[in-house]
């Protein structure tokens, strides 16, 4: 027993060493002596967080582009989106479609995008629901949109990766 102590004793020494001698230092003057002063600096050296989207920054009309993330297919799904200034309003067209309402919800710095069952593009003659989470970078929209096809086995997913860029 006296042994067990000893060697977990001395694994918790080197193990605080090593994490002691890993820490990246933030401000080699802040004042250590002082707990406020550390808290303080860790906490300034974050990065700040992303600022709330605003629909009405995104309002407008936007082509966008979605290919599967994974996979050999790397063919392109081609759509106009059209955003409002609120969460009501949207829409996807695809090409030789009509406009299909889309339901929309903000927040923090990410748009969510959902639609309802609708015959894919991407497979004939299938249904197709789709939820995406977009968010605005350097301009334009991106990020991932799940697709959940109607198959007669089982749930069929492929995610996608959105691209949109503001129309002129």
């Amino acid at each position: 027993m006296f042994a067990s102590y000893r060697i977990t004793r001395s694994t918790l020494a080197c193990s605080a060493f090593l994490i002691a001698a890993c820490a990246k230092k933030d401000n080699a003057a802040v004042d250590t002596s002082s707990s406020s002063a550390s808290t303080t600096a860790s906490t300034t050296s974050a990065a700040p967080a992303p600022a709330n989207i605003n629909l009405a920054d995104i309002a407008g009309k936007w082509n966008m582009r979605a290919i599967p993330s994974s996979g050999t297919d790397t063919t392109a799904t081609s759509y106009v989106m059209t955003a409002t200034n609120s969460q009501t309003g949207w829409t996807l067209t695809f090409p030789g479609r009509k406009p299909m309402p889309v339901q929309v919800s903000a927040s923090g710095d990410s748009i969510v995008i959902s639609a309802a069952p609708y015959a894919s593009v991407r497979r004939k003659g299938v249904q197709v629901s789709t939820t995406g989470v977009l968010r605005l970078q350097n301009g334009d929209l991106v990020g991932p949109t799940t697709a959940h096809y109607k198959t007669k086995t089982a749930d069929s997913v492929l995610v996608l990766n959105v691209t949109g860029t503001r129309t002129r």
